[in-house]
């Protein structure tokens, strides 16, 4: 279940009553306990004992030393199977959120409520979680739904543009493999704030869930959504192990320009769809500049993405807008060719 939260929280509320859990645990991290956990709170009608608990926000965080942590907790509490974990933030949360109450005691029940654009249209929705480990990201995780998502579009205010812009990468990522329209829509609005991309929230996040209720393993079309991030995935990781930290948004754009260039190399799309797209996202986000990463190590990490099978590098490619193929294997020549021409647009 996916719902939009009034003002009062009167539905999440209604929802807790119905499940009349045992315990209820919150989980946050600095940001959503400073900005979001006082919105939610004084709404918050709960007759049962329940902790907060916040952990330091980041990507960095998001490690099998947190989870340990978090199990330490809900075993002190006493955490049983009719607890409810709320995972109030942004990916990291219910990425992290998700993971550690999949798998205590073999797992017990979790709510989502996003506070970011990127976890409202992505990462809340679809049931993966997961923990990064040695500098890749989510390489170790479970495939679990949460009972429900409660999204709240005014959380959007607390945001800072870049996060705001990270989550919009998303939203384009949507229209791009399954929703024309929808891609029009989002570039065509005048900029990037709460007031203009409120609308086409919902839509994003119901492109995002149709396609992982088609596929919720990932065995075939729920690849589609991983257009961007077979390149996009491998940059942040690098970034991640030099200490650079980049906006996961920010690398999927990236991963979406090298991956749309990529299509065309391999006969897909038109030089003229390209070209649309490549301005478009050029326009929308800054570059990345990846000229001291070696080809080589790039692809190293590409190696050993998730979705690849038999040792090939498995991509998600557009062949036109709002249509997009899965499973296709590329030979290594073309993806160098795609890492050098986004190398040299940062020569331009």
């Amino acid at each position: 279940m996916i719902k939009e939260l009034d003002k009062d929280f009167s539905s999440l509320n209604e929802y807790i009553r119905q499940l009349d859990p045992s315990k209820i645990f919150i989980l946050v991290d600095e940001n959503s306990h400073n900005y979001c956990l006082p919105i939610m709170l004084p709404n918050l009608e709960i007759e049962v004992p329940f902790e907060v608990i916040e952990i330091e926000a980041g990507e960095e965080n998001k490690t099998i030393e947190t989870a340990t942590q978090l199990w330490e907790i809900f075993s002190e509490m006493e955490a049983d199977r009719k607890s409810l974990l709320i995972n109030l933030g942004g990916g990291v949360i219910t990425d992290l959120g998700g993971f550690v109450a999949s798998t205590y005691k073999r797992g017990f029940r979790f709510v989502n409520v996003p506070t970011t654009l990127l976890s409202m249209c992505d990462a809340s929705i679809g049931g993966k979680t997961g923990i990064d480990h040695q500098y890749l990201k989510n390489i170790i995780g479970t495939f679990a739904l949460p009972e429900a998502i409660f999204f709240y579009p005014k959380f959007l205010e607390t945001l800072k543009f870049e996060e705001l812009r990270s989550g919009f990468a998303e939203m384009l990522k949507h229209g791009l493999i399954a929703d024309e329209k929808h891609w029009n829509d989002l570039i065509s609005i005048e900029k990037i704030t709460p007031e203009f991309i409120e609308p086409y929230i919902q839509r994003s996040m119901e492109i995002k869930n149709e396609v992982v209720s088609k596929d919720f393993k990932e065995q075939n079309v729920r690849k589609t959504l991983n257009f961007g991030h077979t390149i996009g995935h491998a940059v942040e990781s690098l970034f991640l192990k030099n200490g650079n930290l980049i906006p996961h948004g920010e690398a999927v754009a990236m991963g979406m320009i090298c991956e749309t260039h990529l299509a065309l190399l391999c006969g897909l799309i038109e030089v003229d769809v390209s070209s649309v797209i490549i301005s478009k996202i050029k326009r929308l986000f800054p570059y990345i500049d990846i000229s001291e990463f070696k080809n080589a190590a790039i692809m190293d990490l590409m190696f050993n993405d998730k979705k690849n099978e038999d040792g090939n590098i498995n991509f998600s490619l557009i062949n036109s807008i709002g249509s997009c193929l899965f499973d296709q294997k590329v030979n290594a020549e073309h993806i160098i060719l795609t890492l050098d021409f986004y190398k040299n647009m940062g020569k331009i």
